[in-house]
């Protein structure tokens, strides 16, 4: 399977299962749509375009590719799926965990996934002791695999700041016994964000996730306080002054946007102009009919966002002036490995969600919806293995949109959560993500092809 597509006077194509891709001039690319004829047909077929001569000789160029392997290559993964059976374990290896520490927050965000901070639920805080025991799960469930990590997560975890403290330090002692390695991630809206804070944080976090959507208008329209005010003009210099501090790494400013500010590439933008280096704006995830949920009517023009934003990073890059934009970070040399390919993010077996009341879920979006409790730290390390074997059971092969799809080893099946949202199961992806996911794909590989040709 091959995938070509054209960006900016550029002619790109993927090879899917080899991952090769090659910038090609336009024989090329007009003679790989017929590579399943012969060679007089090929000929003939371009004759009033091109000469014979072009012709024969771009056909044999692409013919020592494929026989390379760079072209039409084999879907060898495929074939190991077929060997070797499903990639799972008798036993679930937990690897990471999403401690939220805080079922509250001080903002009332409009597209908030998680109810303004409560899930559904109530206003509850993790007590210190609680985060100890999922450490204590954690440790035990994860096996022989050393490198472990825990992302706090809320709501607002600074709302909860001492049990963060107690629970990090109580992480790092058990390490030196157990043979692990923890790494940690905290997300902050960043509105109590202090020295002390902030001193902890690089002390002790290996990321932090600093949340704000980009201009002050579009940002004070969705994330804003109980009261209504804004947050923008407070937050944006602890923002910048955390980035600083960390030395522009290790972080991402965060920021997420909907069918209000279709213009998004203007945000990422604005956000680099303020000096940030490590820039993330997502999509919305929103219920149909909101106000704010992306439309299928929506996806041409933020494909041009997406082309057009991907043309001013390619070009301030050159200029020594670039930024790195989450979504055009694709590493073709070695990238992820063959299961995170096949699997994703492993939520449900290998990555989940802990409540402040110890409950667990198969990761942070499906929290608060009873039918996917898989158990409690707080009651042992059981786990429920119907839950989890129905998530580790999912791969790109085993859904059939992901298997014809020439994007699935990039965003390896999308998210679950999103499935599970629109089309109420998990084999069936949320098809405007995909259709996202897939330009971004194409804006990251036209850079790369770029960045190689200079």
């Amino acid at each position: 399977m091959i995938h070509k597509f054209k960006m900016h006077g550029s002619n790109i194509v993927l090879d899917v299962n080899s991952g090769a891709v090659h910038m090609v001039d336009d024989i090329a690319y007009d003679i790989l749509d017929h590579m399943d004829n012969s060679d007089e047909e090929i000929v003939n077929g371009l004759s009033g375009k091109y000469s014979r001569s072009e012709v024969m000789e771009t056909l044999a160029e692409l013919k020592q590719l494929k026989a390379e392997g760079q072209l039409f290559s084999e879907d060898f993964m495929e074939e190991y799926l077929a060997e070797h059976g499903p990639l799972s374990h008798s036993q679930p290896i937990v690897k990471a965990l999403c401690l939220h520490i805080a079922h509250d927050c001080n903002l009332r965000c409009r597209y908030c996934f998680a109810s303004t901070g409560d899930f559904g639920t109530q206003r509850t805080l993790m007590t210190a002791e609680t985060g100890k025991r999922a450490i204590d799960f954690l440790i035990e469930r994860s096996g022989t695999r050393r490198n472990l990590e825990v992302d706090f997560f809320g709501g607002e975890p600074l709302l909860n700041f001492e049990a963060v403290k107690e629970i990090v330090l109580y992480a790092l002692e058990r390490q030196k016994v157990s043979n692990k390695n923890f790494r940690f991630t905290i997300t902050t809206n960043a509105v109590l964000l202090n020295e002390d804070h902030k001193k902890f944080i690089n002390e002790y976090m290996d990321n932090v996730v600093l949340s704000i959507d980009g201009r002050p208008e579009v940002n004070d329209r969705m994330r804003f306080r109980a009261d209504g005010r804004g947050t923008y003009e407070d937050i944006l210099p602890k923002i910048m002054d955390m980035a600083e501090s960390r030395e522009q790494d290790n972080y991402y400013v965060r920021g997420t946007f909907t069918r209000e500010n279709l213009d998004f590439s203007k945000d990422v933008l604005h956000l680099a102009d303020l000096g940030f280096k490590q820039v993330s704006v997502e999509p919305v995830v929103a219920a149909k009919d909101t106000g704010y949920d992306l439309r299928e009517e929506d996806l041409p023009g933020l494909f041009r966002e997406y082309e057009e934003l991907v043309y001013e990073y390619v070009k301030r890059h050159r200029e020594s002036d670039g930024f790195n934009f989450f979504h055009f970070m694709l590493d073709l040399e070695q990238g992820p490995c063959l299961i995170k390919k096949l699997k994703g993010c492993g939520s449900g077996h290998e990555y989940l969600a802990v409540t402040p009341e110890g409950d667990l879920y198969p990761c942070h979006q499906f929290v608060g919806m009873e039918g996917f409790k898989m158990g409690n730290v707080n009651h042992g390390t059981d786990i429920s293995v119907s839950i989890s074997e129905m998530f580790e059971k999912q791969n790109i092969y085993t859904k059939p949109d992901c298997k014809k799809c020439w994007a699935k080893f990039f965003c390896s099946g999308g998210c679950a959560a999103n499935a599970w949202q629109f089309n109420n199961c998990l084999d069936k992806p949320y098809e405007i993500g995909c259709e996202l996911e897939r330009k971004r794909v194409e804006c990251a590989l036209w850079a790369k092809a770029v960045e190689a040709c200079e």
